[in-house]
C-alpha cells in the first residue's frame, strides 16, 4: 500500500491552517466537480482524491493521526528505505495508543458522506488508517432505499464535552429544501431532520435521554460547493452569460435558481461585470426558513468570433458613426 500525501493532494503547505485548507478545497472541488466534468473519469477521481484529502485535514483528529503516521513514514524513508513499510505494526501500535487514551475503550465511528453521493469508497490508504478491518476512527457506507434519506453510523468514539459528535457533508440543494439522515446508534435507527438553510458548521442535536441514547449526538454539517452558485451566508451569486445584441439592444435571459428558473429583463446598455440582484432567490434562512436572501447575477458578455461579411461591414459602420 502506497503513503498518499493529503496535503500535496490539496496543494498546501503541512503547516496550513483550517482555512487556507478549506479555501484549497473550494478551489479544486469547484474544478473538478462532476457536474462540470460530466463522463470524464479522470475528473471524478480527482475530485474523489480531494475530498478524501479533505476528509482528514479538515477533522483535528484525522490530522493529528495521519501527521503522526507521516513522521513514522518519514523516519523509515530517511532510514534508507529497507525492505516495506510496516503498515500493521504502526496501525496496530496507533489503536492501542488510542484505546489506551480512552481506557481501553474499543469504538468506531462509520458515517456516510461523499462516496454516498458520487458512488465508490475511500482508498485502501484512507480506510486500513481510519476504518476497515483494521479498526480506527472507521468510515464506512450504509445506503438506504430511500433518496434523500442515507445512514450514518455512531458509536461512542469522537466524544466531546457535550456530547458525539459526527460531521455529515449535503449538497447545497438538499441544505436549501431541508434533508435527512438516519443515524443508526447501537442498533437503534433514528431519523433526524436536517432543516433548510442549514450552512457548513451547523450543528444538528439529537437529545439524549431518549430512543434508548444515553448522550446527546450532534451532526456537524459540511455543505458541499455547488459549481453554479458562491454562498455568502443566505445570499447565492452566479455568472450570467448573454449575447453582445442583447447586451447592447436590451432583452430577457433565463437564469437558474435553486427554485427553478426565472426569466430576467435585461436593460438595453448593460455593461459586462455587471450585477443584477433577484430579490427572495438565495437560501432559507435557518431560523425562519420563510424568509430567503437574494441572488447575485453576475453579467459575462460573450462576444461574436466569427462575423459574417455583412456583420463585419455593420459592425464598421457603427465604428465610423460613433
Amino acid at each position: 500500500m502506497d503513503y498518499k500525501d493529503y496535503y500535496k493532494v490539496l496543494g498546501v503547505e503541512r503547516t496550513a491552517n483550517a482555512d487556507e485548507i478549506k479555501k484549497a478545497y473550494r478551489k479544486l472541488a469547484m474544478k473538478y466537480h462532476p457536474d462540470r466534468n460530466q463522463g470524464n473519469k479522470q475528473s471524478e477521481d480527482r475530485f474523489k482524491e480531494i475530498n478524501e484529502a479533505y476528509e482528514v485535514l479538515s477533522d483535528p483528529q484525522k490530522r493529528n493521526r495521519y501527521d503522526q503516521l507521516g513522521d513514522s513514514y518519514t523516519t523509515w524513508q530517511r532510514g534508507g528505505a529497507q525492505g516495506g513499510f510496516n503498515w500493521n505494526d504502526w496501525i496496530n501500535q496507533a489503536q492501542q495508543q488510542s484505546a489506551a487514551g480512552r481506557g481501553g475503550a474499543t469504538y468506531r465511528v462509520d458515517t456516510t458522506g461523499f462516496e454516498d453521493l458520487f458512488g465508490g469508497g475511500f482508498s485502501d490508504f484512507f480506510n486500513a488508517i481510519f476504518g476497515g478491518s483494521a479498526g480506527g476512527m472507521g468510515r464506512t457506507t450504509t445506503r438506504t432505499t430511500s433518496s434523500t434519506a442515507q445512514t450514518t453510523r455512531l458509536d461512542p468514539r469522537t466524544v466531546a464535552a457535550q456530547g458525539l459528535e459526527q460531521r455529515v457533508s449535503i449538497s447545497l440543494d438538499e441544505a436549501f429544501r431541508g434533508t435527512q439522515r438516519i443515524v443508526q446508534v447501537d442498533n437503534r435507527r433514528l431519523e433526524v431532520k436536517i432543516p433548510p438553510g442549514a450552512n457548513t458548521g451547523t450543528r444538528v442535536r439529537v437529545a439524549g435521554g431518549s430512543n434508548g441514547i444515553k448522550q446527546d449526538i450532534y451532526l456537524v454539517i459540511d455543505v458541499q460547493p455547488d459549481s453554479r452558485f458562491e454562498r455568502k451566508n443566505d445570499d447565492l451569486h452566479t455568472e450570467i452569460a448573454i449575447d453582445l445584441y442583447t447586451a447592447v439592444l436590451g432583452g430577457q435571459v433565463s437564469v437558474g435558481t435553486l427554485s427553478g428558473n426565472v426569466m430576467l429583463k435585461i436593460p438595453a446598455g448593460t455593461q459586462p461585470g455587471q450585477t443584477f440582484r433577484l430579490a427572495g432567490r438565495g437560501m432559507p434562512h435557518l431560523r425562519n426558513p420563510q424568509n430567503f436572501g437574494d441572488l447575485f447575477a453576475k453579467v459575462k458578455v460573450s462576444l461574436p468570433k466569427n462575423l459574417s461579411q455583412k456583420q463585419r461591414e455593420l459592425f464598421e459602420q457603427l465604428a465610423r458613426e460613433k
